[in-house]
């Protein structure tokens, strides 16, 4: 089924101004429970962290596993808020921070990536098997978005049972094209946003690894394709960032995805193109339901508040993960 429409809130028609208003408005969840701290060992020397919301009967209810975007964390406002949405509707939440993110730099000698899905992929595995899940949705935000679509292709046909639905939000689904765009001037606040993020991450990565990367060329480091050149693409044996994006990028497998998906974008998103959601192993694929909207901005879509809090893309979510598990 798909989403009710979305009608945006008033002074809110322009997509810079929904991402900034998204980003920088607080919200705070009364009805959330404290979560669970859970470290997951992902490969000998790496851990990731992810805070869970367990229902009483964890094996019996349904669990939707959240993936955040480029310098993210659990922390994040969309996070808590698929979390506070889906725990109420009876879902298990795990919110999982990829590698060195909310505080872990030290629980890993190594990086993450837009398609890093092994990290992901045993994390299903050990909660399925550990602790008896037979019904998860994936959702990722932005990078996180990607690796959903990513992984999804990835497992095509021989995903595990338990995998019942995906579902990204503004997903850079083509790495190339949305770091293009955000290498426009207009956008010129986002780029520096994120990099500010990059470099601090490695300052505070080099106290825990140090020696382990070239962090003298920082100063250096303006643009996130320079930050991919100089860290990302060695680190994993790519050529180079172009190489890096396009490896890594959803639309290599989308064609491949066999479990019921959900993808949401919005026409007025800053840096991830809405032709990219018209591209035919998108559109030709049953399983997947697109949905781009007039407006929304980037992990946006905030709309006027009726029996929810107006996050339109977070109550859409949960929506499809409970038609499909």
């Amino acid at each position: 089924m798909k989403p009710r429409d979305f009608v945006p809130r008033r002074l809110l028609q322009n997509g810079h101004a929904m991402t900034v208003y998204s980003w920088a408005r607080r919200r705070s969840f009364p009805r959330l429970p404290a979560p669970e701290r859970r470290l997951f060992t992902v490969a000998p020397d790496t851990r990731v962290l992810a805070h869970c919301y367990w229902q009483a009967n964890r094996a019996g209810q349904p669990a939707i596993v959240v993936l955040h975007g480029l310098e993210g964390s659990s922390e994040a406002h969309y996070m808590r808020g698929i979390a506070d949405k889906a725990w109420r509707a009876g879902f298990s939440v795990i919110l999982l921070n990829q590698r060195n993110c909310g505080g872990t730099e030290a629980f890993s000698p190594g990086l993450y990536h837009s398609g890093l899905t092994e990290d992901v992929d045993c994390v299903l595995r050990e909660m399925i098997d550990t602790d008896g899940l037979s019904r998860v949705a994936v959702v990722g935000y932005s990078l996180g978005g990607n690796l959903a679509l990513k992984l999804a292709g990835d497992y095509g046909g021989d995903r595990p049972a338990a995998l019942c639905a995906v579902c990204a939000v503004s997903p850079i689904l083509e790495v190339s094209a949305c770091v293009h765009a955000l290498e426009r001037p207009a956008n010129f606040a986002y780029q520096w946003n994120f990099v500010r993020g990059l470099r601090a991450r490695m300052r505070r990565k080099a106290v825990h690894h140090p020696g382990a990367f070239p962090v003298e060329q920082l100063p250096t480091v303006r643009t996130v394709r320079r930050f991919d050149d100089v860290f990302t693409a060695p680190h994993f044996g790519f050529a180079g960032a172009e190489d890096y994006y396009h490896r890594v990028s959803a639309m290599r497998v989308i064609d491949r995805i066999t479990v019921p998906t959900l993808v949401l974008a919005a026409a007025d998103d800053p840096f991830v193109p809405a032709a990219l959601f018209d591209h035919p192993a998108l559109r030709g694929n049953p399983a997947i339901t697109t949905v781009v909207t007039r407006h929304g901005g980037h992990c946006g879509f905030v709309g006027d508040a009726g029996e929810d809090d107006g996050y339109w893309a977070e109550s859409s979510v949960v929506a499809f993960a409970r038609d499909h598990v």
